[in-house]
């Protein structure tokens, strides 16, 4: 390791979950930076599935520290709730969690806003956006805030001053009473960091959403409120850029977005329902059906340099078994111009001409296969073209939700 960082490298919903929890093993410690629980993380362990919206998905692996923090918007009822899903399911968290003191934190208020607004670029209506707003506005509140009452007091009268629609004394008492339970957690990430990397601990940051989400290098508007680049690492930490080793992108073998926004490689309807149920493509978080399409090498480029990977790890090569001809887009090409490298232009991303290489596909069950010389010829070609295109080696393939169905190559 000693310290990773793992990031999506399309519009989230790559499979980080498993990546993150298979990499646990080799970790001491996992660290979320950024977002809210507005991303859904998924593990299946033998006959058990768990969906993380908050905690990092390290702590399904027992004596891992794992830790919320300043980057992230916390819904502290979200939390606690996620918290005792855990302990029901036999998964300790006392003494293996720990939650940033200057984490952000999301009020009922972010939420009304968040749905009111939020339909039109297609947000979860978590209030994550709302949040995001008022920190950057300088009048958000903070974890550190729900112990000290009397500021408290002051900062959310301050906010819902002319409200009509709260009751302040109602959530006052509830954030007060949520602050109670969550202060054992609390701690100076920044600090804690720093210390384990004085120490030589291995370290692994877990991004949630993906690059293309990004609120700076993503297809903005329709993208999260945070960074969920490499850089939200160091930010949403406060670890320096030096005390990094490594980045690795996770690519699903095709692509997948959530809710509104340009998608090039989006495919046709028949095609769309046929790798949307093999793949299970249903979010996380909402429920809501992905939008599916080919592998997009251009948006993936992209993201291979705004993150620096060092290596990608490819998930659900899975899903394409039963296809007989597979596509990588290469290019785009609108009014004559030949776009190898992502644009930001809107316009261009809704209505270009794609370019496109075609593969024969392999047509056989990959699901029980562990190891890289193991996969059919056409699934070799496939994988090593796509690692050409994107100037980066991959680290491991996945055929599979469970642990087990992984390798590293």
């Amino acid at each position: 390791m000693p310290c990773t960082i793992v990031v999506g490298a399309q519009w989230g919903d790559e499979g980080k979950g498993k990546i993150i929890d298979i990499l646990s093993a080799d970790a001491d410690i996992i660290v979320r930076y950024q977002g809210g629980n507005n991303a859904g993380h998924t593990v299946v362990i033998g006959d058990k599935e768990f969906i993380l919206h908050l905690i990092p998905s390290g702590i399904l692996h027992k004596g891992k520290m794992c830790i919320i923090g300043n980057g992230l918007v916390v819904d502290p009822e979200a939390l606690l709730k996620e918290i005792s899903m855990l302990r029901e399911k036999g998964i300790e968290v006392d003494g293996n969690l720990l939650v940033s003191e200057s984490a952000h934190v999301i009020f009922p208020y972010h939420k009304v806003i968040d749905k009111r607004r939020g339909a039109q670029i297609g947000t979860t209506g978590r209030g994550i956006g709302p949040c995001y707003v008022d920190k950057m506005a300088r009048c958000g509140i903070r974890m550190a805030d729900l112990v000290n009452k009397e500021l408290l007091r002051k900062k959310l009268k301050a906010n819902l001053e002319g409200s009509r629609e709260f009751d302040f004394d109602e959530i006052y008492d509830a954030y007060i009473d949520y602050g109670r339970k969550i202060q054992k957690y609390f701690t100076n990430v920044s600090l804690f960091l720093n210390k384990a990397i004085l120490k030589n601990k291995r370290i692994l940051f877990e991004g949630a959403q993906g690059t293309l989400l990004d609120i700076d290098h993503g297809t903005y508007p329709y993208v999260t409120s945070s960074s969920s680049t490499a850089g939200g690492a160091l930010t949403g930490t406060g670890v320096g850029p030096t005390k990094i080793d490594k980045v690795i992108g996770v690519v699903k073998a095709y692509t997948t977005r959530v809710g509104e926004g340009p998608f090039p490689t989006e495919f046709k309807k028949d095609l769309m329902e046929k790798i949307r149920s093999k793949g299970k493509e249903f979010g996380a978080t909402t429920g809501r059906p992905r939008r599916c399409g080919w592998f997009d090498a251009v948006i993936v480029r992209h993201a291979v340099n705004v993150n620096g990977l060092s290596e990608i790890v490819v998930t659900k090569l899975d899903v394409l078994d039963e296809m007989e001809k597979i596509k990588i887009c290469t290019g785009y090409k609108y009014k004559g111009k030949i776009y190898n490298d992502f644009p930001a232009d809107l316009v261009v991303l809704e209505n270009c001409t794609l370019i496109y290489e075609e593969y024969k596909g392999w047509m056989r069950d990959t699901t029980a296969i562990r190891s890289f010389k193991e996969l059919p010829k056409n699934a070799k070609a496939y994988l090593e073209r796509m690692s050409k295109l994107l100037g980066v080696k991959i680290g491991m393939v996945s055929v599979g939700s469970k642990r087990k169905q992984a390798f590293r190559i």
